[in-house]
């Protein structure tokens, strides 16, 4: 095994565009590509671009008809009727939308295999994270799961056990629906509460098919939710659900629209926050999976001030490098994004914040506190179909 990182990009990943006005605005992607190199991760990690994933590589999860409504899309977006999830508000039909969206999921699909052949110890790809999209369906902004069409292509090559962490603020139903019943693999989501946020599930009581009891895990996160209450119900759950699993592989995704500044959600966590979760799941894949790791992007459309520094911060974590928070933003950095946007760029890779959190096992369950309410009631729901207290 090379021991290195490897970042998946290929600039054409920016014809994921649904149009002008959609939250999904394929700048985030590329100002990250361009802070990733302003700070040099670019020579500490080795760039690959994958190739399309073809008919056979989706069909790891997504039914014939549906890849064909796509190309049908792709060809004819005015022809999109709402049918399959496509030609919606959510996600309108774009040319070209079948060769951007396999494009996307061949970079996730192609970075496990750098994984599981031992070419990276990790690989990062922050164009994905598409974890909406359903075996039949397009819905929330995503079109191909190339979360789950990475975890399908593990499997089929020999992983015997894959983890799936989602710290995105909206629930990873996507992933879960794929691997509902199938023990091989463990989905963590963490997520703002479903009563509140798109998709509506996500619920504690979801805890995996009859086959796979307690595969499914999900902290419905009271709105409002800060640094600390976040990283306390990571810890709280996660760590102990990896050992107990013990994962071949982990994979990661990491949805930055947590942060405060997000417009389509209701949490408060900051960029910090978001270096600090990046932070323990790499540990964690060292702890429970070996050091494989396959870390993916997800939702985040704060699209200057957040993203592209959260997922930097990724990167480098990803590379070995890890960037102080304190660091200041690269000028040249600073100059393309008003270029691109004409808005003011961040000066600092941090929010000015320390995370800290209590410690779930030495602090105890407080029943007046919502977080460890929500918390209390998901290690109650899945800890004991692992063996472990709840």
């Amino acid at each position: 095994m090379s021991g290195g990182a490897r970042v998946m990009w290929d600039e054409a990943v920016t014809a994921y565009d649904f149009g002008p006005g959609h939250p999904m605005d394929p700048v985030r992607l590329a100002l990250t590509m361009r802070l990733v190199e302003a700070f040099g991760l670019d020579r500490r990690t080795e760039v690959v671009a994958g190739k399309p994933a073809g008919t056979s590589s989706l069909g790891l999860v997504h039914r014939a008809d549906y890849i064909d409504a796509v190309r049908r899309v792709s060809e004819n977006p005015a022809g999109a009727d709402g049918s399959y999830g496509l030609g919606t508000e959510d996600d309108p039909a774009f040319p070209a939308m079948h060769e951007a969206s396999a494009l996307i999921a061949g970079q996730s699909i192609a970075g496990a295999d750098a994984v599981w052949r031992g070419e990276a110890l990790h690989a990062v790809n922050f164009a994905g994270g598409l974890h909406h999209a359903m075996p039949g369906s397009a819905a929330g902004f995503c079109v191909y799961n190339d979360a789950a069409l990475a975890i399908a292509r593990l499997l089929e090559s020999g992983a015997e056990r894959v983890a799936y962490v989602d710290v995105d603020v909206h629930h990873g139903d996507g992933v879960q629906a794929a691997f509902w019943n199938d023990p091989r693999v463990l989905t963590i989501s963490l997520h703002e509460h479903p009563r509140l946020l798109f998709p509506g599930t996500g619920w504690p009581e979801e805890t995996g098919g009859a086959d796979a009891e307690g595969s499914a895990v999900n902290v419905a996160l009271p709105p409002g939710t800060a640094d600390g209450g976040w990283l306390r119900a990571l810890h709280a759950v996660v760590p102990e659900l990896l050992a107990a699993f013990r994962p071949t592989v982990l994979v990661t995704q990491h949805g930055a629209d947590t942060h405060i500044e997000d417009p389509l959600a209701h949490l408060a966590v900051t960029v910090d926050a978001q270096r600090a979760a990046a932070v323990a799941l790499h540990a964690w894949a060292h702890a429970y999976a070996d050091g494989r790791w396959l870390a993916l992007g997800g939702g985040g459309y704060a699209v200057v001030d957040v993203v592209p520094r959260t997922w930097t911060h990724l990167v480098a974590v990803a590379a070995g490098a890890p960037i102080e928070p304190a660091a200041p933003v690269p000028e040249e950095w600073r100059r393309t994004v008003y270029a691109a946007t004409r808005q003011a760029a961040p000066r600092r890779m941090t929010d000015g914040r320390e995370p800290v959190w209590r410690d779930w096992e030495t602090s105890g369950y407080d029943p007046a506190d919502a977080l460890d309410q929500a918390v209390r009631a998901t290690r109650h729901a899945v800890f004991p179909a692992h063996g472990l207290l709840p």
